[in-house]
């Protein structure tokens, strides 16, 4: 009987979650997708400007360099005026961050992006950092995050479920282990996601880096660069969280081939 009520209230759990992760749902208006989301941008803004001056010290702060940062911000509000991104209602700011020796860039939900002195001085042309930008740009307004966020508390939901329903009060460590594979799953599940993200993130910014004046094909110098660095002895960052550059590579030349078949327009600054 006590197996059957556990069984029992984890499939009530399991059903909370799914219920919960399913029934969530919202049109994004920049990439037409439905996700499952469960913040409204509202939160999303909030939980970016709470969690910020952590991420900035984690790196160093702020970097002291005005001309930098300013060259950062221009060029980011550059690509918000040129594109959707501006027709959100996401509030961006460009963070140049002091570390300069990690090479990375990532933003927050909400619309705070951060790009370290460590990337900044291996980027070349204004190009390249219009197209890191404009990544992590797509980032947030693919609202990455927030679908991570909800990802996150379903597989929580149904580990915590298999965790219930195989309780064992004669060897309390079989639920431990159990508990651990299913958090293991829920890792490889998000991990998978996650690059999928990065590869729609890149996606959008083919699309809004022409729309600013910038080549899009910078980005694959940005990738060779990536490449060049993963080769040493200290890996970057950067490829710690994002796709192999070799495998982006070759999607962001078919990317660029698709969405500028009859080539891409001349003039744009590389």
């Amino acid at each position: 009987m006590r197996l059957n009520l556990r069984f029992i209230i984890g499939l009530i759990v399991a059903a909370v979650s799914l219920f919960g992760y399913f029934f969530n749902t919202s049109k994004n208006e920049v990439t037409g997708e439905t996700q499952h989301v469960n913040m409204s941008t509202d939160q999303e803004i909030a939980l970016g400007l709470q969690a910020a001056p952590q991420m900035a010290a984690e790196y160093g702060g702020e970097s002291p360099d005005a001309r930098a940062t300013a060259a950062v911000q221009a060029v980011g509000q550059k690509i918000i005026a040129s594109t959707k991104a501006g027709q959100t209602p996401y509030r961006f700011q460009f963070h140049l961050l002091a570390d300069d020796q990690t090479i990375n860039a990532f933003a927050l939900p909400g619309g705070q992006v951060f790009i370290t002195k460590g990337i900044l001085n291996k980027l070349t042309t204004e190009g390249e950092l219009a197209g890191v930008l404009a990544h992590e740009i797509g980032h947030v307004v693919a609202r990455h995050s927030a679908e991570q966020v909800a990802k996150s508390n379903l597989t929580q939901g149904l580990a915590g479920a298999a965790t219930i329903a195989s309780y064992d009060p004669n060897n309390p460590g079989s639920s431990i282990a159990k508990g651990a594979i299913a958090a293991a799953i829920a890792k490889v599940v998000s991990l998978r996601f996650s690059r999928n993200d990065e590869l729609e993130a890149d996606k959008l910014a083919v699309d809004f880096t022409p729309k600013a004046g910038y080549d899009p094909r910078a980005m694959i110098q940005v990738m060779q660069m990536l490449q060049q660095q993963g080769g040493r002895s200290s890996t970057p960052e950067f490829m710690s969280t994002h796709p192999d550059p070799g495998n982006r590579i070759g999607e962001l030349q078919k990317e660029i081939a698709a969405q500028y078949p009859q080539g891409v327009p001349a003039g744009l600054k590389q």
